[in-house]
Protein backbone atom coordinates (compact mmCIF):
# COMPACT_ATOMS: atom_id res chain seq x y z
CA UNK A 1 0.00 0.00 0.00
CA UNK A 2 1.15 3.77 -0.41
CA UNK A 3 0.08 6.21 1.52
CA UNK A 4 0.78 10.04 0.25
CA UNK A 5 -0.40 12.57 2.58
CA UNK A 6 -0.27 16.20 2.05
CA UNK A 7 2.25 16.14 -0.71
CA UNK A 8 3.54 19.46 -2.64
CA UNK A 9 6.04 20.27 -4.42
CA UNK A 10 6.91 24.07 -5.22
CA UNK A 11 8.95 25.48 -8.27
CA UNK A 12 9.85 29.02 -7.46
CA UNK A 13 6.50 31.01 -7.39
CA UNK A 14 4.83 27.63 -9.46
CA UNK A 15 3.07 24.72 -7.34
CA UNK A 16 3.43 22.00 -9.17
CA UNK A 17 1.32 19.73 -6.64
CA UNK A 18 -0.70 21.20 -3.86
CA UNK A 19 -1.80 18.96 -0.47
CA UNK A 20 -2.00 15.99 -2.39
CA UNK A 21 -3.46 12.92 -0.03
CA UNK A 22 -4.55 9.82 -1.34
CA UNK A 23 -4.00 5.93 -0.42
CA UNK A 24 -2.95 3.42 -3.29
CA UNK A 25 -4.29 0.24 -2.36
CA UNK A 26 -2.41 -3.18 -2.99
CA UNK A 27 -3.91 -5.93 -5.62
CA UNK A 28 -5.23 -3.11 -7.74
CA UNK A 29 -4.09 -1.27 -10.71
CA UNK A 30 -4.43 3.03 -10.04
CA UNK A 31 -4.28 5.06 -12.91
CA UNK A 32 -3.28 9.01 -12.91
CA UNK A 33 -5.18 10.93 -15.53
CA UNK A 34 -4.52 14.82 -15.87
CA UNK A 35 -3.37 17.07 -18.63
CA UNK A 36 0.09 18.00 -19.54
CA UNK A 37 0.92 19.72 -16.56
CA UNK A 38 -1.22 18.29 -14.04
CA UNK A 39 1.04 17.33 -11.95
CA UNK A 40 0.93 13.16 -12.93
CA UNK A 41 5.09 12.97 -13.30
CA UNK A 42 5.83 15.04 -10.22
CA UNK A 43 3.82 13.24 -7.98
CA UNK A 44 5.47 9.51 -9.68
CA UNK A 45 8.82 10.98 -9.70
CA UNK A 46 8.26 12.06 -5.79
CA UNK A 47 7.26 8.58 -4.88
CA UNK A 48 10.47 7.24 -7.05
CA UNK A 49 12.76 9.50 -5.07
CA UNK A 50 14.01 11.61 -8.80
CA UNK A 51 12.20 14.63 -7.09
CA UNK A 52 12.11 15.51 -3.33
CA UNK A 53 8.58 17.16 -2.26
CA UNK A 54 8.58 20.80 -0.40
CA UNK A 55 6.49 19.33 2.08
CA UNK A 56 4.59 16.04 2.88
CA UNK A 57 4.89 12.14 3.50
CA UNK A 58 5.25 9.09 1.38
CA UNK A 59 4.93 5.77 2.87
CA UNK A 60 5.01 1.92 1.30
CA UNK A 61 4.01 -0.69 3.16
CA UNK A 62 4.48 1.21 6.08
CA UNK A 63 7.79 2.40 5.42
CA UNK A 64 8.53 6.30 5.49
CA UNK A 65 10.43 7.46 2.11
CA UNK A 66 12.30 9.97 4.46
CA UNK A 67 13.99 7.39 6.81
CA UNK A 68 13.85 4.12 4.72
CA UNK A 69 14.54 5.20 0.62
CA UNK A 70 16.77 2.49 0.49
CA UNK A 71 14.73 -0.30 1.14
CA UNK A 72 11.41 1.03 -0.68
CA UNK A 73 13.93 1.52 -3.89
CA UNK A 74 14.46 -1.97 -3.22
CA UNK A 75 10.38 -2.80 -3.90
CA UNK A 76 9.93 -0.11 -6.70
CA UNK A 77 10.44 -1.05 -10.77
CA UNK A 78 10.45 2.20 -12.40
CA UNK A 79 9.53 3.13 -16.05
CA UNK A 80 9.88 6.84 -16.49
CA UNK A 81 8.15 8.96 -19.21
CA UNK A 82 10.52 8.70 -21.80
CA UNK A 83 13.38 5.70 -22.61
CA UNK A 84 16.04 7.87 -24.07
CA UNK A 85 18.72 7.21 -21.43
CA UNK A 86 21.38 5.04 -21.13
CA UNK A 87 22.00 5.07 -24.92
CA UNK A 88 25.71 4.05 -25.01
CA UNK A 89 24.58 0.67 -23.42
CA UNK A 90 23.48 -2.54 -25.03
CA UNK A 91 20.72 -3.89 -24.26
CA UNK A 92 22.14 -6.34 -22.49
CA UNK A 93 24.65 -4.24 -20.44
CA UNK A 94 21.51 -2.01 -19.16
CA UNK A 95 19.98 -5.18 -17.61
CA UNK A 96 22.84 -6.13 -16.31
CA UNK A 97 22.88 -2.56 -14.55
CA UNK A 98 19.41 -3.43 -13.27
CA UNK A 99 20.58 -7.23 -12.05
CA UNK A 100 23.23 -6.01 -10.27
CA UNK A 101 21.24 -2.93 -8.51
CA UNK A 102 18.60 -5.46 -7.41
CA UNK A 103 21.81 -7.96 -6.12
CA UNK A 104 19.97 -10.51 -8.53
CA UNK A 105 21.45 -13.92 -8.78
CA UNK A 106 22.31 -15.33 -12.28
CA UNK A 107 20.13 -18.39 -12.26
CA UNK A 108 17.31 -15.44 -11.40
CA UNK A 109 18.70 -13.22 -13.65
CA UNK A 110 18.59 -15.69 -16.79
CA UNK A 111 15.31 -17.30 -15.81
CA UNK A 112 13.24 -13.90 -15.19
CA UNK A 113 15.50 -12.25 -18.51
CA UNK A 114 14.44 -15.01 -20.79
CA UNK A 115 10.75 -15.11 -19.88
CA UNK A 116 10.71 -11.38 -20.56
CA UNK A 117 12.97 -10.98 -23.69
CA UNK A 118 10.96 -13.56 -25.42
CA UNK A 119 7.85 -12.03 -24.39
CA UNK A 120 8.62 -8.47 -25.96
CA UNK A 121 10.93 -10.30 -29.32
CA UNK A 122 13.89 -9.10 -28.03
CA UNK A 123 16.05 -11.79 -28.83
CA UNK A 124 17.69 -10.52 -32.17
CA UNK A 125 18.81 -7.05 -30.63
CA UNK A 126 20.34 -8.11 -27.23
CA UNK A 127 23.75 -7.00 -28.06
CA UNK A 128 22.93 -4.06 -29.93
CA UNK A 129 23.19 -0.22 -28.47
CA UNK A 130 19.81 1.74 -27.54
CA UNK A 131 21.44 4.16 -29.32
CA UNK A 132 19.93 2.71 -32.59
CA UNK A 133 17.01 1.99 -31.34
CA UNK A 134 13.75 3.18 -32.14
CA UNK A 135 11.38 4.97 -29.64
CA UNK A 136 9.26 1.85 -29.21
CA UNK A 137 12.40 -0.76 -28.68
CA UNK A 138 14.22 1.34 -26.44
CA UNK A 139 10.79 1.61 -24.26
CA UNK A 140 10.57 -2.27 -24.17
CA UNK A 141 14.00 -2.35 -23.03
CA UNK A 142 13.33 -0.03 -19.97
CA UNK A 143 10.56 -2.12 -19.17
CA UNK A 144 11.90 -5.12 -19.15
CA UNK A 145 14.45 -3.96 -16.95
CA UNK A 146 12.25 -2.37 -14.77
CA UNK A 147 10.23 -5.49 -14.45
CA UNK A 148 13.18 -7.95 -14.34
CA UNK A 149 14.18 -7.74 -10.51
CA UNK A 150 10.20 -8.51 -10.25
CA UNK A 151 9.17 -6.02 -7.88
CA UNK A 152 5.91 -5.67 -5.39
CA UNK A 153 5.74 -2.65 -7.02
CA UNK A 154 5.37 -1.09 -10.78
CA UNK A 155 5.53 2.90 -11.09
CA UNK A 156 4.77 3.15 -14.85
CA UNK A 157 5.22 6.86 -16.31
CA UNK A 158 3.43 6.86 -19.62
CA UNK A 159 4.39 2.99 -20.10
CA UNK A 160 2.49 2.14 -23.12
CA UNK A 161 3.72 5.13 -25.61
CA UNK A 162 5.59 4.09 -28.74
CA UNK A 163 4.52 0.61 -28.09
CA UNK A 164 3.52 -1.72 -30.97
CA UNK A 165 0.11 -2.98 -30.53
CA UNK A 166 1.46 -6.72 -29.53
CA UNK A 167 3.58 -5.26 -27.03
CA UNK A 168 0.98 -2.66 -25.30
CA UNK A 169 -1.18 -5.81 -25.06
CA UNK A 170 0.89 -7.73 -23.31
CA UNK A 171 2.24 -5.13 -20.66
CA UNK A 172 -1.19 -4.56 -19.98
CA UNK A 173 -1.70 -8.11 -19.45
CA UNK A 174 1.43 -8.67 -17.03
CA UNK A 175 -0.03 -5.20 -15.03
CA UNK A 176 -3.47 -7.34 -14.48
CA UNK A 177 -1.95 -10.36 -13.62
CA UNK A 178 0.80 -8.29 -11.14
CA UNK A 179 -2.36 -6.58 -9.90
CA UNK A 180 -4.24 -10.07 -9.32
CA UNK A 181 -1.31 -11.38 -7.30
CA UNK A 182 -1.94 -8.87 -4.44
CA UNK A 183 0.89 -6.51 -5.53
CA UNK A 184 0.94 -2.86 -6.72
CA UNK A 185 0.47 -1.60 -10.20
CA UNK A 186 0.63 2.24 -10.91
CA UNK A 187 0.84 4.52 -13.82
CA UNK A 188 -0.01 7.45 -15.72
CA UNK A 189 -1.81 7.86 -18.86
CA UNK A 190 -3.33 10.07 -21.61
CA UNK A 191 -5.29 7.27 -23.19
CA UNK A 192 -8.37 7.04 -21.69
CA UNK A 193 -9.19 3.85 -23.35
CA UNK A 194 -6.33 2.05 -21.89
CA UNK A 195 -7.27 3.53 -18.18
CA UNK A 196 -11.15 2.50 -18.97
CA UNK A 197 -9.24 -0.98 -19.63
CA UNK A 198 -6.66 -1.36 -16.87
CA UNK A 199 -7.94 0.64 -13.89
CA UNK A 200 -9.36 -0.53 -10.17
CA UNK A 201 -8.97 3.08 -9.20
CA UNK A 202 -7.92 6.71 -10.21
CA UNK A 203 -6.55 10.29 -9.60
CA UNK A 204 -7.34 12.96 -12.02
CA UNK A 205 -5.18 15.94 -11.63
CA UNK A 206 -5.62 19.31 -12.46
CA UNK A 207 -3.06 21.91 -12.44
CA UNK A 208 -2.25 20.54 -9.43
CA UNK A 209 -4.92 19.60 -7.86
CA UNK A 210 -6.56 16.32 -7.22
CA UNK A 211 -10.16 16.87 -8.80
CA UNK A 212 -11.19 12.97 -8.32
CA UNK A 213 -10.16 9.91 -6.69
CA UNK A 214 -12.25 6.96 -6.45
CA UNK A 215 -12.74 3.52 -8.60
CA UNK A 216 -13.33 3.68 -12.02
CA UNK A 217 -17.22 2.46 -11.62
CA UNK A 218 -18.28 5.25 -9.16
CA UNK A 219 -16.44 7.42 -12.04
CA UNK A 220 -18.44 6.22 -14.33
CA UNK A 221 -21.71 6.01 -12.55
CA UNK A 222 -21.84 9.71 -12.32
CA UNK A 223 -23.05 10.04 -16.18
CA UNK A 224 -24.05 6.71 -16.78
CA UNK A 225 -24.68 7.22 -21.10
CA UNK A 226 -21.36 8.96 -21.14
CA UNK A 227 -17.53 7.77 -21.86
CA UNK A 228 -14.69 8.11 -19.66
CA UNK A 229 -13.24 10.46 -21.90
CA UNK A 230 -16.31 12.58 -22.19
CA UNK A 231 -16.68 12.83 -18.21
CA UNK A 232 -12.78 13.42 -17.81
CA UNK A 233 -12.69 16.49 -20.18
CA UNK A 234 -15.58 17.80 -18.38
CA UNK A 235 -13.92 17.71 -15.26
CA UNK A 236 -10.21 18.06 -16.03
CA UNK A 237 -10.17 20.31 -19.14
CA UNK A 238 -12.73 21.30 -21.59
CA UNK A 239 -14.75 19.71 -24.42
CA UNK A 240 -14.28 22.24 -27.55
CA UNK A 241 -17.26 24.01 -29.69
CA UNK A 242 -18.44 22.62 -32.40
CA UNK A 243 -18.51 25.66 -34.12
CA UNK A 244 -15.22 26.76 -32.93
CA UNK A 245 -13.95 23.36 -34.58
CA UNK A 246 -15.76 23.61 -38.00
CA UNK A 247 -14.40 26.92 -37.79
CA UNK A 248 -10.46 26.13 -37.75
CA UNK A 249 -11.15 23.12 -40.02
CA UNK A 250 -12.78 25.13 -42.75
CA UNK A 251 -9.97 27.84 -42.62
CA UNK A 252 -8.18 25.89 -45.87
CA UNK A 253 -11.76 26.18 -47.45
CA UNK A 254 -11.29 29.93 -48.88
Amino acid sequence: MIEIEHLKKVYGEKAALKDLSLTIKSGEIFGFLGHNGAGKSTTIKSLVSIIEPTAGTIKVDGLDLETDRLAIKEKIGYVPDSPDMFLQLTANEYWDLIASAYQLTPERKAKRLGELVGLFDMQSVVDNTLDGFSHGMRQKTIIIGALLPDPDVWILDEPLQGLDPQAAYDLKALMKAHAKKGKTVVFSTHVLDSAQQLCDELAILRQGELIYNGSLDDLLATEPNESLETIYLKMAGRQADAQQINAIAGDDDE
